[in-house]
This record gives C-alpha cells, structure tokens and sequence, in this order.
C-alpha cells in the first residue's frame, strides 16, 4: 500500500522549502516588419533558491506567445539525458585523463577527482569534453538544478508546443566534435576554475535576477569562452543558427517565447544583436 502523508507533514514540508526569491530578469520584445513579433528571455540554468522569475513583464509576455523555444526540452528526464551523454561520451584506447593535462594542473584533476570521488580509471575511455563537463557539474546539486529556469519555463507552457533550438544530442554533439586540443583546452579551464558551465550561483545568479547583461556579457569572454575557437563553437556559432531558426518562426507567422541562457543574449554576438541585423526591432522591456 502506498503511504499517506498527513495534511500536517506537508504543511511541515512546505514550511522547509526556501523561500522563493524576487527577480527581475531581462525581457526583450523583437517585432517585424510584417507584423511579426515575439520575445527573448534570458535564463540561468541553476540556482541554489526558486526564483520569482514571472515577474513584471515576462508572465504577460509568455501568456501572450503561441510556443515555447528552449535550448533542450524535458531536462527533468534525466534518465534520457544520462544515455545521451553516455552514448556520446566513449572512445576506446583513449589516454589517462591525468595525462591529457598539462603537470602543472595535475594536483588540480586529482583535486577534483577526489571530491566526487573518482579516479583516473574512472574515465577509463572517456572523452576529454565528457570529463570536463562531468568534473565542471560536480558541484550542482539536484535542487540547484531544479530550480534552473529552463525547466520552469518548459513546465509553464501549459499544452502550447515546446520547440528545441539544439536538444540534448545535437547540444552534446557540439562538444563531441571539438578537436582534441580544445577539448583539453576546456578541461585546463575547468580545472583552473575558470569554466565551471553550471556554477550560475552568487555574482552571476544576482546578476541574473537584477537584468544585469552587462556583467553577464563580461563573462562571454572569460574562462573557457576567452578562448578563441571553444567561443566560436560554443558561443557565436550557437547564436548564429539559434538566430536563423527564431527568424523563421517570426517570418512563418509564429509568435515564440525563446528562452535561453542570459549570456547568450548579451553582447554584439547576443540573439537581440544578431536579430536587429536581420532587419528585427528588438526592444528590451525588462
């Protein structure tokens, strides 16, 4: 028999769960000249607390859209994203991971092995990329990414369709192709602390909250993005496809709700910027 919770126990339960707290993140609104409209937001993809996130004007912009646009859809099925990764992520014969980092930041990889409990025979066949990113995300716990906005903008599309701009393969699949030395450029950057892709808590997710693109776009030329051809594949090349697709929904007559990680929104090589030289008028509203 199932167990039942009394009435008593979920109130207690609620009472536990951290307050949710107020954001105001940033919105833009991208119009035609053809009457075509829709909206970008921008996202974090985790965070330590639930976030306000429907404030102001995003909770009329998304009521107003006929469609959601995410980067991956039903990040909750982390079942079917483990066997993605996991299918992409293995290439026998491969080199220690110890030995596909310069000496100087071995004790940093032992480090990091070490806190999630692992060793090099842990990433016996796996590809550099695959450990990078499994030793970046180490730290985020379960709840930080379910509080990730992403997420929260899937769940709140209440029967209307959800579109993926990349899904989780062909998202994957832009690491998997990176030559072997940006791999391991990307794995240095991990390990020096400079390209953690999930660590969106303290400055960034305050940043986030307040609309701040400025700091945001700041940090599209740091880390792992400061270098050249890893921001080229994971950053410019992305928005530049991600543009193309978002005009075609506006131009066929759709009106979406592109949500999408804040960084990729910020800067001349951001969606509104890559949009407005397509002939947009792209408003910031919040």
């Amino acid at each position: 028999m199932r167990p039942v919770v009394g009435g008593l126990a979920i109130l207690l339960l609620a009472a536990c769960a951290p307050e949710p707290q107020p954001a105001k993140p940033a919105l833009w609104r991208v119009e035609g000249a053809h009457g075509e409209w829709g909206f970008l937001f921008g996202t974090i993809h985790s965070l330590k607390r639930p976030a306000l996130w429907q404030s102001g004007k995003v909770g009329p912009a998304l009521a107003q859209s006929d469609r959601i646009v995410v980067e991956v859809a039903k990040l909750s099925d982390q079942a079917a994203l483990s066997k993605t990764f996991a299918a992409l992520s293995k290439t026998p014969g491969l080199p220690p991971l110890s030995a596909r980092v310069e000496p100087a930041l071995r004790p940093r990889l032992a480090e990091a092995m070490r806190k999630v409990g692992a060793s090099d025979s842990s990433f016996t066949d796996v590809e550099t990329w695959a450990a990078a990113l499994s030793l970046a995300r180490a730290g985020q716990s379960a709840d930080d990414a379910a509080n990730g906005i992403d997420r929260a903008v899937e769940a709140a599309a209440k029967g209307r369709p959800v579109v993926e701009l990349e899904g989780a393969v062909s998202q994957l699949g832009i690491f998997d192709r990176l030559p072997e030395k940006e791999q391991r450029d990307l794995l240095a950057a991990v390990l020096r602390d400079e390209g953690a892709i999930d660590s969106e808590s303290g400055d960034l997710a305050e940043a986030w909250r307040k609309g701040d693109i400025a700091l945001i776009a700041g940090e599209t030329r740091k880390g792992l993005l400061a270098d050249p051809e890893l921001h080229e594949a994971l950053y410019t090349a992305r928005n530049r496809a991600w543009t193309d697709r978002v005009s075609a929904m506006l131009s066929s007559g759709e009106h979406p709700f592109v949500a999408v990680g804040t960084a990729h929104m910020a800067g001349d090589e951001g969606l509104p910027a890559m949009l407005a030289a397509k002939g947009f008028k792209v408003t910031r509203v919040q």
